[in-house]
C-alpha cells in the first residue's frame, strides 16, 4: 500500500498549494491552466483507448455501465458525499463537489491507477504508482487552482479504491489476464475521454454514472469467450 499512501499524501499537499495560488493568481491564468489540463486529459484518454482489443465487449461495457449508473444514481451518491462533507467542515466553497468529483475521476480511472495497483499488488514494487504520485501531485496543484478545497479530499476515494484494487490483486492477481487489464484500460480511456470533455465545457457528460462500466467488462469478456468456444464447438464437425 506504499504507492497509494504515498499518492494519496501527494494529491492533498498538492491541492494546498493550489488553493494558496489560487488566490495569488488571476482568472484568465487559471483558465488557460484549467484548458490545459482538459486538453492533457483528452490525449491520455485517447491513448488508453487504443490499448483494447474486444471492441464488441467495451462498447457493451459502457453501455451497460452506463445504464447501472444511472439506475443507481451514482452521480447524486457522491455529490451527496461531497455535499455533507462541505457541510460539516463548514467550507464555503461554490466549487467544492465539482472539485472532489472531478478530481476523483483524474486521479482514480487511468491506466497508471490499474496497472500501477496490480504491480503493487502483486509484490512487482510501487514505481507505477510512485510515478503516478507526483504527477497527480502537479495535476492537483493545477485542478485546487481552479476548483478549490474539493480537489484535497479526492484522497479519501483514491484511497478506497486505489487501495482494494491493490488488494484484489494481492487475492486475484495471478488469474487475471492481460487482455482484461487491457481491455478494461481501454474502457477507462473512454471515461477520461468524457472527463476532458466536461473540463473544457465542450459538452456536459455525466462520466459519473458511467463507472459501473468498469466492472462489466471481466464478465462480458468471460461471456464472449465461453459463447465463442460454443459455437467453434456447433461449427467443428
Amino acid at each position: 500500500m506504499t504507492g497509494t499512501l504515498v499518492n494519496a499524501a501527494t494529491v492533498v499537499v498538492g491541492s494546498l498549494l493550489g488553493v494558496w495560488f489560487r488566490g495569488r493568481l488571476s482568472q484568465n491564468i487559471v483558465k488557460t491552466v484549467f484548458q490545459g489540463i482538459g486538453l492533457f486529459t483528452l490525449y491520455l484518454g485517447f491513448s488508453m483507448s487504443i490499448k483494447g482489443t474486444a471492441m464488441l465487449t467495451i462498447v457493451f461495457s459502457v453501455i451497460l455501465g452506463a445504464i447501472t449508473g444511472q439506475w443507481l444514481q451514482i452521480d447524486r451518491q457522491i455529490e451527496r458525499v461531497a455535499n455533507r462533507l462541505k457541510h460539516h467542515l463548514r467550507i464555503r466553497d461554490d466549487r467544492f463537489s465539482e472539485g472532489f468529483i472531478t478530481a476523483f475521476l483524474l486521479f482514480c480511472i487511468g491506466s497508471m491507477t490499474i496497472l500501477g495497483a496490480f504491480e503493487e499488488g502483486m509484490g512487482r514494487g510501487s514505481q507505477i504508482l510512485l510515478t503516478k504520485a507526483l504527477m497527480d501531485g502537479f495535476a492537483a496543484i493545477a485542478l485546487a487552482s481552479a476548483l478549490g478545497y474539493g480537489v484535497g479530499f479526492s484522497a479519501l476515494p483514491l484511497l478506497l479504491y486505489q487501495g482494494g484494487l491493490t488488494l484484489l490483486a494481492w487475492w486475484l492477481g495471478h488469474i487475471v489476464p492481460t487482455e482484461g487489464i487491457d481491455n478494461l484500460t481501454s474502457v477507462g480511456g473512454i471515461l477520461i475521454i468524457g472527463l476532458g470533455i466536461n473540463i473544457l465545457e465542450l459538452k456536459k457528460i455525466n462520466v459519473t454514472n458511467m463507472l459501473p462500466a468498469l466492472l462489466w467488462i471481466f464478465p462480458l469478456l468471460w461471456l464472449g469467450k465461453h459463447l465463442q468456444r460454443f459455437f467453434d464447438q456447433l461449427i467443428t464437425p
